[in-house]
Parts: C-alpha cells; sequence; structure tokens
C-alpha cells in the first residue's frame, strides 16, 4: 500500500436543514480577524416572492455587520435566455436591492449572468451587452483582485461560451492576468480564489457514486491551471457557488467551501434538503471558521 504523508486530504460535506459551520466562530475573539458574510445563488426575479427573501437575507447580514459582503454569481435568474430588456430589468432589480447591503459588496459573475447565450434569436453573439457586457455595463470587471485586513482576493469568471450555452473554464486572459497579479504579491499574504463555477467539488460522488465523473459546465475544466498559479503562495481558501450545495472539502491546507445558496431550491423550495442561506465567516491566519446562516424566509405555498 502507498502511504502519501505530504498531503492532508479530507472531505467534510455537510447539508443540513437549518445552520452548519464550525463552533467557536466569534470575530471579537481576535481584533485582526476578517469577518465576512459570502452569499451565492441568489438568482433575484420579479416573482416567486423572490426581492422579499432576498431583503431578509440583506436584513441579517446588516445585522451581523461583517467587514465585507462577497456574492458566488448568479445574481439574477435569468440572462442565459432573456431578452435584452428583461435582463436589464433584473440587474437593475438585483442593484436596487444590493444597495441596501452597508458593508462593502464585492460581486462575482455566475452563469446566469451571461446575456443570451443560450438563446441567441433573443440578443445576438454580436450585440457588445452579451455573454458579460451586460455585468460589465451594469456592475464592472467580471475579474479583480483587492485587499482586505491583511488578505488577498482573486475574483474569477469562471463561466466561458460554448455552442449554445456556457461550460466552466476560466479564460487565458485571465490566467495572464493572474500569474501577474499572484507574482507581485507576497508569498506569505493569505490569499483567497472567488469562483461561481467549482474548482473541485465532492458534490457528483456524493450522490451519484465515489466513480461519477462530473458533468460539462458543473466544474471548471481548467482548475488546475488556475491553482498551479498559486504553488508558492500562501493559498488559503476558495469560494465557490454554482450547485447550491453546502461542502468544506479540505485538500492540502486549502479550504473549498461551496457556500450553500440564498434561493436554495430557485426560491419554490429546499433544495436537498438545504435551507435558504448565506455563510458567516471569520478569518485569521490559522483558522477559517463559518456558519450557514438561515435568514427564515420560506417558499410561498
Amino acid at each position: 500500500m502507498k502511504h502519501f504523508w505530504n498531503i492532508l486530504f479530507v472531505f467534510i460535506f455537510l447539508l443540513f436543514a437549518g445552520c452548519a459551520g464550525n463552533a467557536g466562530r466569534n470575530a471579537g475573539d481576535d481584533k485582526n480577524a476578517l469577518h465576512l458574510v459570502f452569499m451565492t445563488d441568489i438568482h433575484i426575479t420579479s416573482d416567486l416572492d423572490a426581492a422579499r427573501g432576498f431583503q431578509m437575507a440583506i436584513d441579517t447580514i446588516n445585522k451581523l455587520n461583517p467587514d465585507a459582503v462577497i456574492t458566488g454569481g448568479d445574481l439574477v435568474m435569468d440572462a442565459l435566455q432573456a431578452t435584452e430588456e428583461k435582463a436589464d430589468s433584473l440587474y437593475d432589480l438585483y442593484l436596487s436591492l444590493a444597495k441596501g447591503i452597508r458593508p462593502p459588496l464585492y460581486n462575482t459573475p455566475g452563469n446566469h449572468e451571461m446575456l443570451g447565450w443560450e438563446d441567441e434569436k433573443k440578443v445576438s453573439l454580436s450585440n457588445p451587452l452579451s455573454g458579460d457586457g451586460m455585468y460589465r455595463k451594469k456592475i464592472g470587471s467580471p475579474y479583480y483582485s483587492f485587499e482586505l485586513k491583511g488578505w488577498k482576493f482573486f475574483v474569477l469568471n469562471s463561466v466561458a461560451h460554448r455552442e449554445g450555452g456556457y461550460t466552466g473554464r476560466v479564460s487565458e486572459e485571465q490566467l495572464r492576468w493572474l500569474k501577474e497579479e499572484v507574482g507581485k504579491t507576497d508569498s506569505l499574504m493569505p490569499l483567497v480564489i472567488v469562483t461561481h463555477i467549482p474548482l473541485l467539488t465532492g458534490y457528483t460522488q456524493f450522490f451519484k457514486g465515489a466513480t461519477a465523473c462530473n458533468e460539462e459546465g458543473l466544474v471548471v475544466a481548467n482548475s488546475r491551471e488556475v491553482l498551479d498559479i498559486f504553488t508558492g503562495h500562501n493559498l488559503k481558501l476558495v469560494l465557490q457557488g454554482h450547485l447550491h450545495f453546502l461542502e468544506d472539502n479540505y485538500l492540502s491546507g486549502i479550504h473549498f467551501i461551496t457556500g450553500g445558496a440564498v434561493c436554495s431550491g430557485w426560491w419554490r423550495h429546499k433544495y436537498h434538503g438545504l435551507e435558504e442561506g448565506f455563510l458567516d465567516m471569520v478569518l485569521t491566519p490559522d483558522k477559517i471558521n463559518w456558519k450557514y446562516i438561515d435568514y427564515g424566509w420560506e417558499p410561498k405555498q
């Protein structure tokens, strides 16, 4: 039997109704700790009582008063098959509600922000707003970096176009930018990647068995290229969305956390028993603590 001493390979799958997380999460214990909220897969829409649900999440977040709020993509429901006018109204709805978030807000694009990719009859690929064009116009760059309390974050656009839709891939343009950004970062600085589509997940294996393969679009196909850029640096955390699934996979000193979903089952029901929620997180150089917050919304019957 081969023994691998240098790699810590621990899978922790958490799928609870209600709140789940690590004990001892208290930002007050360390004045240098970074207190974050990570909320992913909002899927705001004008129906299904979604606006009230998102407002409840925002009110709960404001009471927590974190240092910052990071979204994990799929902000709207949805631009992939929408007309330009419909997508524009969804972006405006999201932004009108999100402006009520008091802490600094950092957004991440998801597949549902990509305009017209699943219905080119409504929005041509030649339209400058197609794909991430409307996201750029309404929200800003789909990839960027920022620093908070000694941590550096790299927000990626992990959604790439394919014929008739999307797939999970980080573009060559982003990889070049990422190499440059990481290269000029202190090797000891703790780093975080934020991506909508996961770099790594146990989702498929959890539901279909250990030998099951991930489907296209479920994960980032060139995730190894992304992670290799961080070799020799202090990558601590990867925040992910897309799957409406709650998991914390700890591999070689890196937490790969998929953060559930604000809308759970697209505002209609619990998805695999998961409540609508988001992550309340405290980061220190030697520990990452989190709790999944059920903010109290229930679908209309």
